[in-house]
Protein backbone atom coordinates (compact mmCIF):
# COMPACT_ATOMS: atom_id res chain seq x y z
CA UNK A 1 0.00 0.00 0.00
CA UNK A 2 1.42 3.22 -1.09
CA UNK A 3 1.59 6.38 1.70
CA UNK A 4 -1.34 8.05 -0.19
CA UNK A 5 -3.66 4.93 -0.08
CA UNK A 6 -2.72 5.06 3.46
CA UNK A 7 -3.50 8.45 4.08
CA UNK A 8 -6.82 8.09 2.56
CA UNK A 9 -7.89 5.08 4.54
CA UNK A 10 -6.75 6.54 7.67
CA UNK A 11 -9.06 9.88 6.78
CA UNK A 12 -11.81 7.47 5.85
CA UNK A 13 -11.26 5.86 9.49
CA UNK A 14 -10.76 9.05 11.27
CA UNK A 15 -14.12 10.39 9.84
CA UNK A 16 -16.38 7.19 10.82
CA UNK A 17 -14.25 7.08 14.13
CA UNK A 18 -14.71 10.89 14.94
CA UNK A 19 -17.20 12.29 13.03
CA UNK A 20 -20.21 10.03 14.38
CA UNK A 21 -18.99 11.36 18.02
CA UNK A 22 -19.99 14.82 17.47
CA UNK A 23 -22.96 16.94 18.05
CA UNK A 24 -24.68 17.07 14.98
CA UNK A 25 -24.57 20.79 14.54
CA UNK A 26 -21.12 20.63 14.88
CA UNK A 27 -21.14 18.25 12.39
CA UNK A 28 -22.85 20.39 10.34
CA UNK A 29 -20.77 22.97 10.50
CA UNK A 30 -17.41 21.32 10.09
CA UNK A 31 -18.67 20.07 6.92
CA UNK A 32 -19.65 23.98 5.60
CA UNK A 33 -16.17 24.80 6.58
CA UNK A 34 -14.49 21.82 4.69
CA UNK A 35 -16.49 22.61 1.73
CA UNK A 36 -15.75 26.15 1.61
CA UNK A 37 -12.39 25.23 1.88
CA UNK A 38 -12.24 22.99 -0.94
CA UNK A 39 -14.24 25.09 -3.05
CA UNK A 40 -11.88 28.34 -2.71
CA UNK A 41 -9.05 25.92 -3.30
CA UNK A 42 -10.40 25.48 -7.13
CA UNK A 43 -9.06 21.87 -7.25
CA UNK A 44 -9.99 19.11 -10.08
CA UNK A 45 -13.06 18.15 -8.53
CA UNK A 46 -14.85 21.91 -7.65
CA UNK A 47 -13.60 22.49 -11.48
CA UNK A 48 -15.02 19.01 -12.85
CA UNK A 49 -18.66 19.98 -10.99
CA UNK A 50 -18.76 23.55 -12.25
CA UNK A 51 -18.04 21.86 -15.50
CA UNK A 52 -20.67 19.68 -15.55
CA UNK A 53 -23.24 22.42 -14.02
CA UNK A 54 -22.64 24.09 -17.21
CA UNK A 55 -24.69 21.29 -19.09
CA UNK A 56 -27.33 21.04 -16.61
CA UNK A 57 -27.67 25.05 -15.97
CA UNK A 58 -27.25 26.40 -19.84
CA UNK A 59 -26.60 30.30 -20.36
CA UNK A 60 -25.09 30.28 -16.60
CA UNK A 61 -22.82 33.53 -15.72
CA UNK A 62 -19.75 32.35 -14.22
CA UNK A 63 -21.16 33.71 -11.20
CA UNK A 64 -24.07 31.49 -11.00
CA UNK A 65 -21.67 28.37 -11.97
CA UNK A 66 -19.53 29.85 -8.97
CA UNK A 67 -22.48 29.66 -6.57
CA UNK A 68 -23.88 26.52 -7.79
CA UNK A 69 -20.42 24.66 -7.54
CA UNK A 70 -20.32 26.46 -3.93
CA UNK A 71 -23.80 24.95 -2.63
CA UNK A 72 -22.40 21.25 -4.40
CA UNK A 73 -19.73 21.29 -2.03
CA UNK A 74 -21.88 21.70 1.09
CA UNK A 75 -24.51 19.40 -0.38
CA UNK A 76 -21.78 17.16 -0.92
CA UNK A 77 -20.32 17.41 2.43
CA UNK A 78 -22.94 16.88 3.92
CA UNK A 79 -23.45 13.94 2.19
CA UNK A 80 -19.94 12.82 4.15
CA UNK A 81 -21.03 14.19 7.47
CA UNK A 82 -24.04 12.81 7.62
CA UNK A 83 -22.57 9.19 6.57
CA UNK A 84 -19.86 9.21 8.79
CA UNK A 85 -22.80 9.85 11.36
CA UNK A 86 -25.24 7.14 9.82
CA UNK A 87 -24.13 4.75 11.76
CA UNK A 88 -24.83 5.74 15.31
CA UNK A 89 -28.12 7.03 14.25
CA UNK A 90 -31.18 5.57 15.69
CA UNK A 91 -33.79 3.95 13.34
CA UNK A 92 -36.15 6.66 14.74
CA UNK A 93 -33.45 9.19 13.36
CA UNK A 94 -32.81 7.47 10.44
CA UNK A 95 -36.96 7.78 10.18
CA UNK A 96 -36.81 11.52 10.61
CA UNK A 97 -33.55 12.24 8.34
CA UNK A 98 -35.71 11.48 5.00
CA UNK A 99 -39.35 12.13 3.50
CA UNK A 100 -39.94 10.38 -0.26
CA UNK A 101 -42.62 10.81 -2.25
CA UNK A 102 -45.05 8.20 -4.18
CA UNK A 103 -43.57 5.54 -2.24
CA UNK A 104 -46.14 3.51 -3.79
CA UNK A 105 -44.25 2.69 -7.03
CA UNK A 106 -41.76 0.84 -4.64
CA UNK A 107 -44.19 -0.92 -2.10
CA UNK A 108 -46.80 -2.06 -4.74
CA UNK A 109 -43.60 -3.75 -6.50
CA UNK A 110 -42.95 -5.48 -3.33
CA UNK A 111 -46.10 -6.51 -3.01
CA UNK A 112 -46.56 -7.73 -5.76
CA UNK A 113 -43.63 -10.40 -5.49
CA UNK A 114 -41.60 -9.42 -8.65
CA UNK A 115 -38.84 -7.73 -7.66
CA UNK A 116 -37.91 -4.29 -7.59
CA UNK A 117 -35.02 -2.11 -9.31
CA UNK A 118 -34.41 0.96 -7.93
CA UNK A 119 -31.77 2.77 -9.73
CA UNK A 120 -30.70 6.68 -8.45
CA UNK A 121 -28.36 9.31 -9.63
CA UNK A 122 -25.70 10.60 -7.64
CA UNK A 123 -28.24 13.13 -5.83
CA UNK A 124 -28.15 14.20 -2.21
CA UNK A 125 -27.66 10.92 0.29
CA UNK A 126 -28.23 7.59 -0.94
CA UNK A 127 -27.12 5.91 1.72
CA UNK A 128 -29.36 8.04 3.87
CA UNK A 129 -32.53 6.76 1.75
CA UNK A 130 -30.75 3.12 1.70
CA UNK A 131 -30.76 2.97 5.22
CA UNK A 132 -34.75 4.59 5.42
CA UNK A 133 -36.03 1.59 2.92
CA UNK A 134 -34.36 -1.00 5.33
CA UNK A 135 -35.46 0.51 8.97
CA UNK A 136 -38.56 2.15 8.09
CA UNK A 137 -40.09 0.15 5.34
CA UNK A 138 -38.26 -3.30 6.85
CA UNK A 139 -37.08 -4.08 3.20
CA UNK A 140 -33.72 -5.40 2.69
CA UNK A 141 -32.04 -4.92 -0.56
CA UNK A 142 -29.00 -6.05 -2.87
CA UNK A 143 -26.17 -3.06 -4.04
CA UNK A 144 -23.26 -3.43 -5.96
CA UNK A 145 -19.84 -1.17 -4.58
CA UNK A 146 -17.10 -0.11 -6.64
CA UNK A 147 -13.81 -1.64 -6.23
CA UNK A 148 -11.45 1.05 -4.12
CA UNK A 149 -7.90 1.40 -3.50
CA UNK A 150 -6.88 0.62 -0.89
CA UNK A 151 -8.71 -2.71 -0.15
CA UNK A 152 -8.94 -1.65 3.05
CA UNK A 153 -10.95 1.21 1.91
CA UNK A 154 -13.33 -0.71 -0.22
CA UNK A 155 -13.51 -3.49 3.18
CA UNK A 156 -14.42 -0.68 5.10
CA UNK A 157 -16.99 1.03 2.71
CA UNK A 158 -19.15 -2.51 2.43
CA UNK A 159 -18.66 -2.73 6.47
CA UNK A 160 -20.26 0.39 6.85
CA UNK A 161 -23.09 -0.20 4.15
CA UNK A 162 -23.62 -3.72 5.80
CA UNK A 163 -23.65 -2.40 8.66
CA UNK A 164 -27.02 -0.25 7.16
CA UNK A 165 -28.62 -3.30 6.49
CA UNK A 166 -27.29 -3.76 2.98
CA UNK A 167 -26.18 -7.01 0.83
CA UNK A 168 -23.19 -5.27 -0.57
CA UNK A 169 -21.85 -6.99 -4.02
CA UNK A 170 -18.50 -5.88 -5.95
CA UNK A 171 -18.38 -4.24 -8.69
CA UNK A 172 -15.94 -6.57 -10.49
CA UNK A 173 -15.34 -10.34 -10.47
CA UNK A 174 -18.50 -10.84 -12.95
CA UNK A 175 -20.63 -12.51 -10.68
CA UNK A 176 -22.55 -9.61 -9.59
CA UNK A 177 -25.07 -9.64 -12.02
CA UNK A 178 -26.18 -13.12 -11.39
CA UNK A 179 -26.94 -12.63 -8.34
CA UNK A 180 -28.82 -9.04 -8.51
CA UNK A 181 -30.84 -11.51 -10.89
CA UNK A 182 -31.76 -14.44 -8.58
CA UNK A 183 -32.73 -11.51 -5.70
CA UNK A 184 -35.16 -9.88 -8.41
CA UNK A 185 -36.45 -13.46 -9.09
CA UNK A 186 -36.62 -14.40 -5.53
CA UNK A 187 -39.23 -10.98 -5.32
CA UNK A 188 -36.35 -8.99 -3.87
CA UNK A 189 -35.40 -5.49 -4.08
CA UNK A 190 -32.01 -4.15 -5.82
CA UNK A 191 -31.28 -0.60 -5.66
CA UNK A 192 -28.14 0.98 -7.83
CA UNK A 193 -26.56 4.04 -8.21
CA UNK A 194 -27.04 4.17 -12.42
CA UNK A 195 -25.85 7.62 -13.67
CA UNK A 196 -22.22 6.97 -15.11
CA UNK A 197 -20.82 3.72 -16.10
CA UNK A 198 -18.09 2.16 -15.09
CA UNK A 199 -17.95 -0.77 -17.79
CA UNK A 200 -17.22 -1.11 -20.92
CA UNK A 201 -21.15 -2.21 -21.45
CA UNK A 202 -22.80 0.75 -21.20
CA UNK A 203 -25.65 2.64 -23.15
CA UNK A 204 -24.99 5.83 -24.91
CA UNK A 205 -28.01 8.48 -23.61
CA UNK A 206 -28.87 11.62 -24.26
CA UNK A 207 -28.08 13.36 -20.77
CA UNK A 208 -28.72 17.74 -21.29
CA UNK A 209 -28.69 17.66 -24.78
CA UNK A 210 -25.37 15.55 -25.20
CA UNK A 211 -24.37 12.38 -25.30
CA UNK A 212 -23.38 10.36 -21.94
CA UNK A 213 -22.85 6.66 -20.98
CA UNK A 214 -25.21 4.91 -18.69
CA UNK A 215 -25.03 1.24 -17.44
CA UNK A 216 -27.08 -1.28 -19.13
CA UNK A 217 -27.55 -3.33 -15.70
CA UNK A 218 -30.65 -1.80 -14.47
CA UNK A 219 -32.71 -1.84 -17.85
CA UNK A 220 -31.33 -5.82 -18.86
CA UNK A 221 -32.14 -7.19 -15.31
CA UNK A 222 -35.50 -5.66 -15.72
CA UNK A 223 -35.55 -7.20 -18.98
CA UNK A 224 -34.46 -10.67 -17.86
CA UNK A 225 -36.40 -11.35 -14.40
CA UNK A 226 -39.34 -9.36 -15.02
CA UNK A 227 -38.63 -6.72 -11.82
CA UNK A 228 -40.28 -3.44 -12.06
CA UNK A 229 -37.21 -0.78 -13.27
CA UNK A 230 -38.14 2.29 -11.33
CA UNK A 231 -35.91 5.64 -10.80
CA UNK A 232 -35.97 7.84 -7.98
CA UNK A 233 -34.46 11.04 -7.32
CA UNK A 234 -33.19 12.33 -3.89
CA UNK A 235 -32.83 16.49 -2.46
CA UNK A 236 -31.84 18.33 0.08
CA UNK A 237 -33.88 21.43 1.60
CA UNK A 238 -33.27 23.91 4.05
CA UNK A 239 -34.13 21.37 6.50
CA UNK A 240 -32.49 18.85 7.91
CA UNK A 241 -34.99 16.45 6.07
CA UNK A 242 -33.96 14.84 3.04
CA UNK A 243 -36.66 14.74 0.06
CA UNK A 244 -36.99 12.03 -2.59
CA UNK A 245 -39.33 10.90 -5.50
CA UNK A 246 -39.62 7.70 -6.99
CA UNK A 247 -40.81 8.25 -10.25
CA UNK A 248 -42.96 5.73 -12.36
CA UNK A 249 -42.25 2.19 -13.38
CA UNK A 250 -40.17 2.52 -17.05
CA UNK A 251 -41.84 -0.01 -18.78
CA UNK A 252 -40.36 -3.01 -21.33
CA UNK A 253 -40.75 -1.96 -24.85
CA UNK A 254 -43.02 -4.60 -26.57
CA UNK A 255 -41.23 -4.41 -29.72
CA UNK A 256 -37.27 -4.50 -30.86
CA UNK A 257 -34.20 -6.26 -30.16
CA UNK A 258 -32.93 -6.75 -26.65
CA UNK A 259 -30.22 -3.83 -27.46
CA UNK A 260 -32.94 -1.72 -28.64
CA UNK A 261 -35.32 -2.32 -25.60
CA UNK A 262 -32.09 -1.51 -23.11
CA UNK A 263 -31.36 1.56 -25.14
CA UNK A 264 -35.18 2.26 -25.01
CA UNK A 265 -35.08 2.02 -21.17
CA UNK A 266 -31.63 3.63 -20.58
CA UNK A 267 -32.88 6.18 -22.00
CA UNK A 268 -36.13 6.69 -19.88
CA UNK A 269 -33.84 6.71 -16.44
CA UNK A 270 -31.85 9.56 -17.74
CA UNK A 271 -34.68 11.43 -18.76
CA UNK A 272 -36.06 11.03 -15.04
CA UNK A 273 -32.19 11.49 -13.48
CA UNK A 274 -32.33 14.86 -15.83
CA UNK A 275 -35.47 15.71 -14.69
CA UNK A 276 -34.87 15.30 -10.69
CA UNK A 277 -31.07 17.12 -11.37
CA UNK A 278 -32.24 20.15 -13.27
CA UNK A 279 -34.53 20.72 -10.69
CA UNK A 280 -31.85 20.46 -7.63
CA UNK A 281 -28.62 20.70 -9.44
CA UNK A 282 -26.57 21.66 -6.09
CA UNK A 283 -27.76 18.21 -4.77
CA UNK A 284 -25.84 16.22 -7.88
CA UNK A 285 -22.11 15.26 -6.77
CA UNK A 286 -20.63 14.08 -9.84
CA UNK A 287 -17.21 15.74 -9.79
CA UNK A 288 -16.16 13.21 -12.10
CA UNK A 289 -15.96 13.21 -15.90
CA UNK A 290 -19.24 11.92 -17.45
CA UNK A 291 -19.88 13.30 -21.03
CA UNK A 292 -18.29 11.65 -24.08
CA UNK A 293 -16.79 14.80 -25.22
CA UNK A 294 -15.11 15.49 -21.95
CA UNK A 295 -13.53 11.79 -21.84
CA UNK A 296 -9.86 10.99 -22.85
CA UNK A 297 -10.32 8.23 -25.40
CA UNK A 298 -7.63 6.14 -23.95
CA UNK A 299 -9.13 6.08 -20.84
CA UNK A 300 -13.15 5.84 -21.38
CA UNK A 301 -15.06 4.23 -20.16
CA UNK A 302 -14.21 3.17 -16.76
CA UNK A 303 -11.85 6.61 -16.62
CA UNK A 304 -10.28 6.60 -13.31
CA UNK A 305 -11.00 10.45 -12.41
CA UNK A 306 -13.30 8.92 -9.74
CA UNK A 307 -13.51 8.60 -5.85
CA UNK A 308 -15.51 6.72 -3.65
CA UNK A 309 -19.24 6.71 -3.64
Amino acid sequence: MSARERLTDALYAAGWGTVKKLPEPVAARLGRTVADVAWKRRGTGVRRLESNYARVVPGASPERLAALSRAGMRSYLRYWMESFRLPAWSSERVGEGFAPKDLHHLTDGMDAGQGVVLALPHLANWDLAGAWVTTQLGIPFTTVAERLEPETLYDRFVAYREGLGMEVLPHSGGSAFGTLARRLREGGLVCLVADRDLSASGVEVDFFGETARMPAGPALLAQQTGARLLPATLWYDDSPVMRGRVHPPVEVPESGTRAERTSAMTQALADAFATGIADHPEDWHMLQRLWLKDLDPAKAPGNRERGAS
